[in-house]
């Protein structure tokens, strides 16, 4: 199981007991500092002192259970406009919006698609660029973003 998935089964429940939204999670790896980020939503939108509360409520939680053996800091942040795509919901909840999708390998030649987002269906996120549709993997995404 990736870091990533292991972080956020360790977090989400505790996220939305203080009545937020987890929207993803990012481990990011190089240079000597990593970084893990977390992304949260509320209805009424997100400021420092919500990320502040989220933060504490987590750091016990990562430091009791360890997923992440090395050194790393921990960053809580709203998901602001370009707001960043994890999760099948997140492709469905956008469709019509305009994103910016990269792939870990090429899908049909490419690995970067802007374009509007169609929705998702069987695994796939659903994208049209320049009047046609491809289908990506969601398991073979490496980012996807609205685009602001």
């Amino acid at each position: 199981m990736a870091i990533t998935d292991q972080v956020e089964q360790l977090i989400e429940a505790p996220i939305e007991s203080l009545g937020y939204e987890l929207v993803g999670v990012e481990y990011i790896q190089g240079g000597p500092d990593a970084i893990l980020r977390i992304y949260i939503d509320a209805e009424q939108g997100i400021g420092i002192e919500d990320c502040e509360k989220v933060s504490h409520q987590i750091s016990g939680v990562l430091d009791v259970e360890e997923p992440i053996r090395s050194a790393y800091m921990l960053e809580v942040s709203s998901p602001g406009f370009d707001r960043p795509l994890f999760k099948a919901r997140d492709f469905e909840r956008f469709a019509g919006a305009e994103v910016k999708i990269s792939m870990k390998l090429p899908v049909q030649g490419r690995r970067n698609f802007t374009g509007v987002l169609q929705g998702f269906s069987d695994g796939e996120v659903l994208i049209e660029v320049d009047g046609e549709i491809y289908a990506l993997p969601l398991a073979k995404l490496a980012k996807a973003r609205l685009v602001a």
